[in-house]
């Protein structure tokens, strides 16, 4: 083995590039230090995990993050609130969209419009934010069956998040960083004949969920590599902050979308699914997949709501202007701000400071889901097989570029 490379201080600078928990003069017999990441497709990107093993069994792992450095924050306060939405896009980039629903919502928040904001409007970013929603897990549960060995659910998975993507693209000319939702508006109104497209893509998707739940999420194999495994309890994902998936998977149903009512949620119909323990105990990775298949279950039936409503009751109208509201100076009063939405991973939240004089933030913090979801990490490895951490860690649905933001 190698010897561990650690930080050496010499004076002015740090030598060497890779800091690490552990010394190897400290391992017992039979203990190994081994680095899974950030090269392997299990770490999705950029993420390395410092495991100490006894044999196959892990009694030790530290994640070790900066290795992106998107340096969101920064960005944000060096430009004006507009400015900040295409910076929002790249934290989460599997669901940008809903990223920019959470910061456009807190920002009208802080300057008293989001009660002004057209109904139609409303339904579109809602609309448009559940499109997003299952692509997001769509990629979710496909990487994971990958990262336990199963090929065909990914190929399957990818064939129908294309449609979402091609009908988002349709709306913004992007397909995955769009710049669509606006601070009081949005940039475009719907192509003409997306509607119709769209519901027509709910009925090809519903039967193709169900196919999708038999080939996998009934799979004996899947059920046997996740089933019991990664266990987290109910009040230690309350302990650790968990959200989304992670949170309900343990069995607690919170959902922001209910809890907050924000946006137009509060008039659609939707259950929230949590983790009842079916093929393990609650909690288990399982369980955490099975929570992200329901999902997209619940928000196909929000978005034919919002195609319903779109359709008759806010139809539209060659008059209607969707960026009609939105400001052209933000300069919001000296305030302290935090605004939270429900996205595919969890809560995301942003934190603005504003000084009163001039059009950028002066402070800006961002609660990235990921992040907080990946702490728990460290608690429920220790004592398992090596294989199972790989199951532990693609349950998790870690994008890295809003942890190493």
């Amino acid at each position: 083995m190698s010897k561990t490379i650690q930080y050496q201080y010499d004076q002015n600078h740090l030598t060497n590039s890779a800091p690490t928990f552990y010394k190897e003069s400290d391992l017992k017999d039979g203990e190994m230090l081994l680095n899974i990441g950030p090269h392997h497709p299990s770490t999705h990107g950029v993420l390395r995990l410092e495991v100490l093993s006894d044999g196959e069994y892990i009694k030790e792992v530290v994640p070790h993050l900066g290795y992106l450095h998107r340096c969101f924050e920064k960005h944000a306060e060096s430009v004006g609130f507009p400015k900040v939405i295409p910076f929002v896009d790249r934290m989460d980039y599997a669901a940008a969209m809903n990223s920019e629903h959470a910061y456009a919502m807190g920002v009208e928040k802080m300057l008293g419009i989001d009660d002004k904001i057209p109904p139609r409007v409303e339904y579109i970013r809602v609309l448009v934010a559940e499109l997003n929603r299952i692509a997001s897990h769509f990629l979710a549960i496909g990487t994971f069956g990958i990262d336990i060995g199963a090929t065909t659910p990914f190929l399957w998975v990818m064939r129908d998040r294309e449609h979402i993507l091609r009908l988002l693209e349709w709306i913004t000319g992007a397909r995955m960083l769009y710049n669509y939702i606006w601070i009081g508006g949005l940039y475009y109104d719907l192509p003409v004949g997306f509607e119709e497209k769209c519901g027509e893509f709910v009925q090809y998707l519903k039967p193709k969920l169900d196919e999708f739940k038999e080939l996998l999420m009934e799979n004996k194999i899947f059920i046997e590599r996740t089933a019991n495994i990664g266990v987290i309890s109910r009040d230690l994902a309350i302990n650790y902050g968990l959200s989304g998936p992670m949170l309900r998977g343990s069995g607690l149903k919170y959902d922001l979308r209910k809890v907050d009512a924000y946006s137009v949620y509060p008039e659609l119909e939707f259950n929230i699914p949590v983790g009842e323990g079916k093929m393990g105990q609650v909690g288990d990775c399982w369980d955490r997949t099975d929570v992200r298949l329901q999902e997209c279950y619940e928000s196909l039936h929000i978005i034919s709501q919002c195609l319903d409503v779109l359709t008759k009751k806010h139809k539209r109208d060659k008059d209607f202007d969707p960026q009609a509201l939105v400001p052209k100076k933000i300069r919001p009063v000296k305030m302290d701000y935090y605004a939270r939405a429900e996205n595919p991973k969890g809560e995301l939240g942003f934190y603005f400071r504003s000084s009163g004089k001039s059009d950028q933030p002066l402070r800006v913090k961002a609660r990235a889901c990921s992040y907080v979801n990946l702490s728990i990490l460290p608690e429920i490895a220790k004592g398992v097989p090596l294989a199972d951490l790989i199951a532990i860690m693609g349950s998790f649905d870690v994008v890295m570029g809003e942890v190493d933001r």
